[in-house]
């Protein structure tokens, strides 16, 4: 179902932990507009809402419905500048997240065109953890894994080795 979108690995490593830890019976909020990924949940069979674009940093009141079991981040704290914020007003009980982790060889992804395709963090594991932990999460598990590689040369030979994604569920 997910092959022909991009990124493939990404989504189905996302997938199957998704599936591990959350029923299909659960209301999952997507932080995020709608995007590929929360469209193949639903055609997986998961109540999926998403947010609208609002600026999460300043305004956290849809996280504070408590209307959703669960909230779903994928690739959206590393935009903010303070995602501690947000995630402290989370009223569901139960968050998978992930985000991209901080590489030595290469610099933060920041788009020269989209003032909002910028990542004002990249994460170590232990910072994100301590994140989570500092505004109420426990952590039950996670995985760490590499994304999809494209080119030839010195980093993309690192990026097959070197995991760039964390992926987390937690509960309150």
């Amino acid at each position: 179902m997910y092959e022909n979108n991009f990124p493939t690995k990404r989504y189905k490593i996302t997938l199957d932990f998704i599936q591990e830890h959350i029923s299909k019976e659960e209301k999952i909020l997507d932080l995020g507009v709608t995007n590929p990924f929360s469209k193949i949940l639903q055609e997986e069979g998961y109540k999926v809402f998403n947010t609208q674009g609002e600026d999460l940093d300043t305004n956290t009141k849809v996280v504070q419905a408590k209307d959703y079991d669960v909230v779903t981040a994928f690739q959206i704290f590393e935009h903010m500048v303070a995602p501690f914020n947000v995630l402290k007003d989370i009223k569901a009980t139960k968050l998978v997240a992930s985000v991209p982790l901080k590489l030595w060889f290469a610099s933060a992804y920041r788009s020269k065109t989209d003032m909002w395709d910028r990542h004002y963090h990249e994460f170590e594991d232990w910072q994100f953890d301590w994140l989570l932990e500092k505004s109420g999460w426990k952590i039950i598990d996670g995985k760490k894994f590499t994304g999809t590689v494209k080119g030839i040369g010195f980093r993309p030979i690192l990026r097959k080795f070197v995991p760039r994604f964390y992926l987390v569920y937690a509960e309150r």
